[in-house]
């Protein structure tokens, strides 16, 4: 069966374009407010949606998302509250998946995570602290909740290792553009393309590049190379910004479009894999 994800790959595809995947917290601002954000990010040209899982101690995250998972777990957000926003923005039509650290996931309980997220409509789970020799549970677990399960590449990434990371990924493979937390920066690293080459090399699964993509420009650089412009602080910033939510939908809104247009011009010449 064609999950809603790769029918959101082949139809970029069929465009000669890279997927934009937008990210925000569940429960930031609020936990209405994140689903009024969201869905004007999908409805201003985010093809796929990461939905935060908010966590405490949070090893990746830069001071931006850190600061919006902290106002949302000081509003009392739960691993419940995370699967009704991506109900209710799996409900637009938008795949879904869910970023969260491994402690949350392993205190929740692995299969109830797993069949819980297929419940209500998510469509996969990005990963990025668990490594592939402690996750055999949870390949287990997804296969059987019938969710992709996303693990993390980095510039660092030996060649054996990026083969056994794109082995257990289903969905795509995450591609981290630098050493560092997430964040804004005033260029993409430089690393990432050739991290992007060293991934195809060893499998046909998607690639998507995360970390430091902020404008239209990186964005159209990155669609340029990879089958998806992962997006997060950007997004995150204007929330924090906006003096009210719907300022804030209005803002992220305009970054989307803005972002959607610069990959739909930033044709890639066929050069995808199938």
């Amino acid at each position: 069966m064609v999950s809603r994800l790769q029918e959101a790959f082949a139809a970029a595809r069929a465009e000669d374009r890279a997927l934009l995947i937008g990210y925000m917290p569940a429960g930031f601002p609020s936990w209405v407010d994140a689903v009024a954000v969201v869905s004007a990010m999908v409805e201003n040209g985010v093809d796929v949606v990461e939905i935060g899982l908010p966590y405490s101690d949070p090893l990746m995250d830069g001071p931006v998302i850190q600061a919006a998972a902290d106002r949302a777990l000081a509003q009392g957000t739960t691993v419940p509250d995370v699967l009704r926003t991506v109900e209710a923005i799996a409900a637009t039509g938008a795949p879904t998946l869910v970023m969260s650290y491994w402690n949350p996931i392993e205190h929740y309980g692995l299969e109830r995570f797993a069949k819980d997220l297929a419940a209500v409509g998510g469509t996969g789970v990005i990963t990025p602290d668990i490594i592939p020799e402690e996750a055999d549970d949870w390949v287990r677990a997804t296969d059987e909740a019938m969710v992709d399960r996303v693990f993390l590449v980095a510039p660092s990434s030996p060649p054996a290792r990026i083969e056994q990371v794109a082995r257990i990924s289903s969905g795509f493979v995450y591609a981290a553009s630098t050493m560092g937390v997430t964040g804004t920066r005033s260029s993409v690293s430089a690393d990432a393309r050739d991290l992007v080459a060293r991934t195809r090399a060893v499998t046909t699964q998607p690639v998507c590049v995360g970390l430091g993509v902020s404008t239209p420009e990186q964005a159209a650089e990155v669609g340029g190379y990879a089958d998806g412009v992962i997006v997060g602080s950007a997004f995150v910033r204007l929330v924090l910004e906006s003096p009210s939510p719907a300022e804030a939908a209005t803002a992220v809104a305009g970054l989307a479009a803005s972002m959607a247009g610069a990959l739909r011009g930033a044709r890639r010449g066929g050069g995808q894999p199938a």
